[in-house]
This record gives C-alpha cells, structure tokens and sequence, in this order.
C-alpha cells in the first residue's frame, strides 16, 4: 500500500497553484480540503484509494477552461468527461509517486470518470459527497445566478444520481426550499 499523506500532499501541491481565489486561497485547494471533510463526515471508514479521489476530484481543473468547449449540453458533458479522463491520469501518476500499485491507480481514474455511479459502492460515496459538498459550499450562490425552473431541473438531475440514504440524510441536513425538498424526496 501507498503512503495516503504524500499522495494528498501531491494533489495539495498541485491544487495550491489555482488563480481562482475563494475566501483568500486557491479555490480547488479549498475543494479538495471540503470534499476530504466531507468524505470523513459521511464516509468515515473509506479506503485510501476513495480519500485520494475524494481528494484529487479537481485536481488542476483551471487547466482546462470550460470556455474552451462548444455551449450547450454536448460541450458541456465533453469537458466533463475529458477533465474526469485529465483528473484520473494526473492523480494516478501522484499515487504511482506515493508508492501505490497498478491496481489502485486504474481504481482512481474509475472513481474520477464516476464509472459505474449507482453500481459501485466507491463511486456513488464520491459522487454523494460531491453532492454534499455543492449543496453545503456553492449551492446558494449558484442558486442566485440562475432562474428558479432552472434550479429544479438542476436540483432534479443532482439528486438521481445520489443513493437513498444521500438523499434522505440531505432533507435532514439542510433547510432546501420546499419545492426543492419536494424534487429531492421524489427523485427516489
């Protein structure tokens, strides 16, 4: 087994060096940090290979500018999955350097293109602390730049792709505006 502190350390590193600035510091290091709180919150036991994607989600993600991509859905889902291929590649090679074997970085590339969300254990706990992480962090400014049917689709489309217990532990957690509560409960 690797060592998890240097492999953190690694995308740390990496993710310090972001222009994007959040509350004074480089904006996906403090992502990362959320979605390592995030993921002891609600996954406290998860393997080192979890921590590390949990981590590394966004590892040098200004890299490459959505700008760069056509607008609408076909852009937006082919800068997605090319930033999940870039996240998987680059965190793998940080796990190579911390000591990890073949087997666990071809594991992080699966977890950071979210193969096999709501069939694999480790991705949909990723893809469920995303969620929290969004709606805990972003979600209220987020939810100002746009119109509020746009938010119920947005909000629709986030909570099919978290589990049940995600989602039930969400109403709990958070004061969602009705409606909003009402798309989370019935995307079940």
């Amino acid at each position: 087994m690797g060592n998890l502190t240097a492999a953190l350390s690694a995308i740390d590193a990496a993710n310090a060096a972001d222009p994007t600035q959040e509350a004074g510091r480089p904006a996906a290091l403090l992502y990362g940090e959320r979605m390592s709180a995030e993921l002891d919150r609600l996954f406290p036991q998860a393997g080192d290979v979890l921590r590390i994607a949990a981590r590394g989600q966004h590892v040098e993600r200004w890299l490459l500018p959505r700008k760069d991509y056509p607008e609408g859905k076909a852009g937006y889902f082919a800068w997605r999955r090319e930033q999940g291929r870039r996240h998987g590649e680059r965190v793998a090679g940080m796990m190579a350097e911390a000591g990890y074997d073949a087997q666990a970085q071809a594991r992080v590339g699966t977890l950071l293109r979210k193969e096999g969300l709501k069939r694999d254990a480790d991705v949909q706990a990723l893809e469920d602390v995303i969620c929290f992480v969004f709606v805990r962090h972003y979600f209220a400014d987020f939810a100002a730049s746009h119109p509020d049917d746009d938010m119920v689709d947005i909000v629709a489309k986030t909570a099919r792709k978290m589990s049940g217990a995600a989602r039930a532990r969400m109403l709990d957690e958070f004061a969602l505006p009705d409606a909003l509560a009402a798309v989370v409960r019935a995307a079940g």
